[in-house]
């Protein structure tokens, strides 16, 4: 038997409700990506958060218990988006060292365009006291954006535990040093980090093979 009309109502009222709350964390989202760009500080004023939505303080509290829960969904955002990044990067080249590359790149280019750097550089100011203030999300994003790497490092031959995280802070070191300094990296510079990169992983390679044969 086919649900009821009341049923039917019911459902649609329960989606429509949930695409405009939805649209509502969006807008709340964005807003608060644009303040952050606007003054450079990691905690917006709920105010400047909800006039930059066109939202209203009621709005806001009811997706978000805290300010801190506000910039704990920013990061995951601000990850997320990165990581899709960088795995459709990685998904055009093919498998191994060109991955390595494309993962290296898609990380410095965040200091490159000037869009991405205005969004990413209070995270990274402020990088220490977020990973602090949520240390299990941190690490959890953390993992995230290390498994593609890993992956890629064991198609190379690479020991991905132990080349993974070097490759990640060398990668990231190079990105936040380029924000906090306001400054965007090169194509020589990311080729030159991509070149430290590889030789890295292809040395250990190497050793790898010679202690096998």
């Amino acid at each position: 038997m086919s649900p009821s009309v009341a049923t039917e109502l019911a459902e649609r009222a329960v989606r429509d409700r949930a695409a405009a709350y939805e649209n509502e964390v969006r807008r709340l989202l964005d807003a608060a990506y644009s303040v952050l760009r606007r003054t450079g500080e990691l905690e917006p004023r709920v105010g400047d958060v909800v006039r930059e939505a066109g939202l209203s303080n009621q709005a806001f509290y009811r997706h978000f218990a805290s300010k801190d829960a506000l910039l704990l969904a920013l990061l995951d955002d601000g990850q997320r988006r990165l990581l899709a990044t960088l795995e459709a990067r990685m998904a055009r080249v093919e498998a191994g060292a060109p991955r390595v590359r494309a993962w290296v790149e898609g990380v410095v280019e965040q200091a490159r365009r000037p869009d991405a750097a205005d969004n990413t550089r209070p995270f990274v100011v402020n990088g220490l006291r977020l990973a602090d203030r949520f240390p299990q999300e941190w690490s959890r994003l953390h993992d995230a954006l290390l498994a593609p790497l890993r992956a890629a490092i064991a198609e190379c031959g690479g020991n991905p535990e132990r080349d993974a995280p070097a490759v990640y802070h060398l990668a990231f070191g190079t990105m936040q040093d380029a924000l906090v300094r306001r400054t965007h990296p090169s194509k020589a510079d990311v080729e030159y980090v991509v070149e430290c990169v590889l030789a890295v992983v292809e040395r250990r390679n190497t050793l790898h093979t010679d202690r096998r044969s």
